[in-house]
């Protein structure tokens, strides 16, 4: 679909001197992982702003993961640029990849994530990239305000406001709703995350922008009620489990000597007790130990659980500089892997040509649709 039209460009910036710089033209890209949405995912596109300032264009992505229902033809129609199919259902995780290289591999200067069952407001997308366009944030967090939802019972909201700070604390981050879907990255940060989990991006993305000193910003945004029941989880038990399963792997990843060492701590001093204990009381009765073994032994099997502990803590340690400079040469890969197309070539034409020079642009597991003369995926499903 064509974003021909008037648009804004965006704001000249202050060099060193003092001097105003015009500063390039910023597109946007606004990406939407869908699972058999054939019922909302047409408004959420036809709401999305195609107008905003500071931005020269705005571009929709669709990435359908394994749906069943019409939902790649209520995209089309509704006005997506990009469509995108995975072969089968892979989940949140996956699909919010497969969009954001798909985003990447266009040009995208900002890239914003949003949900396909309309729960936001696609008006405040202006909003929510205004801190990247102004060069305050690499990452902007739509705030729900949970605990002003109505609809959100007292556990839910109870649960959502205990959740973030506990993410708050693991990443270093002021973000008072952790689990919000509504993102917005720049390209740079976009380059920066790469989600492993397979449940969800939104705690791991977080920890993860923290351990790497992006900054991060929150700003407040309208959210609505979604009645169908949540495709993402079983139930608030199974979401809180396997968020607080991601937090405590990506933590340990980033953290990995802390963690062991606050493991190891407890049996360090429990086993550090214990023997001082026998050796005052050792000492009492003449070098004594009789009646006390078992308390000698409990003491020396603590300490060297603690010890081995502390010991594969700083070998995790190490692993995690080299995981640093795994990090490095990831971002350095893609970012110069990424360009391969022109937001110019969505307006191109399309054609029948074989999609396989294209699969790696949005991963292996993915179906591009067929491509236009210029080599980028077709804009219609």
């Amino acid at each position: 679909m064509s974003t021909q039209g008037q648009h804004h460009a965006p704001p000249p910036v202050p060099n060193m001197s003092g001097a105003h710089v015009k500063r390039k033209p910023l597109h946007l890209f606004v990406q939407i992982c869908a699972l058999n949405e054939e019922e909302t995912i047409g408004k959420v596109i036809h709401d999305i702003p195609r107008h905003l300032d500071g931005i020269a264009s705005v571009h929709v992505v669709v990435v359908n993961d394994g749906s069943t229902d019409k939902t790649v033809q209520v995209a089309t129609n509704a006005g997506a640029d990009i469509v995108i199919s995975h072969h089968a259902n892979k989940g949140i995780a996956r699909a919010f990849q497969t969009g954001i290289d798909t985003c990447l591999s266009y040009g995208a200067d900002i890239i914003v994530h949003t949900d396909a069952d309309g729960q936001y407001e696609a008006a405040d997308i202006g909003k929510l990239v205004q801190p990247i366009i102004e060069q305050r944030a690499d990452i902007v967090i739509g705030d729900r305000q949970t605990q002003k939802m109505s609809h959100f019972s007292p556990a839910k909201r109870l649960f959502q406001w205990l959740g973030s700070r506990v993410v708050q604390a693991a990443a270093g981050l002021d973000v008072p709703d952790a689990v919000s879907g509504f993102r917005a990255y720049s390209r740079d940060a976009a380059l920066h995350i790469y989600p492993t989990a397979l449940f969800s991006y939104t705690v791991q993305t977080l920890i993860q922008a923290g351990k790497l000193g992006l900054a991060v910003l929150y700003v407040p945004i309208r959210a609505y009620e979604t009645p169908r029941p949540s495709r993402l989880h079983k139930g608030m038990l199974h979401f809180m489990s396997q968020q607080a399963t991601i937090l405590m792997r990506t933590y340990t990843t980033y953290e990995p000597l802390k963690t062991f060492l606050v493991l190891a701590a407890p049996f360090l001093v429990f086993g550090t007790v214990l023997v001082i204990r026998l050796i005052v009381l050792a000492a009492e009765q003449g070098g004594q130990f009789i009646g006390r073994i078992q308390s000698l032994v409990a003491g020396m099997v603590s300490l060297v659980i603690g010890l081995l502990l502390v010991i594969t803590g700083i070998i995790a340690d190490r692993i995690r500089e080299n995981r640093r400079l795994i990090e490095d040469t990831l971002y350095r890969i893609r970012e110069q892997s990424t360009n391969r197309y022109s937001v110019a070539d969505l307006d191109a034409p399309a054609h029948d040509e074989s999609v396989a020079e294209t699969q790696a642009a949005a991963g292996a597991d993915s179906r591009v649709i067929p491509l236009p003369a210029s080599g980028a995926p077709d804009t219609h499903a």
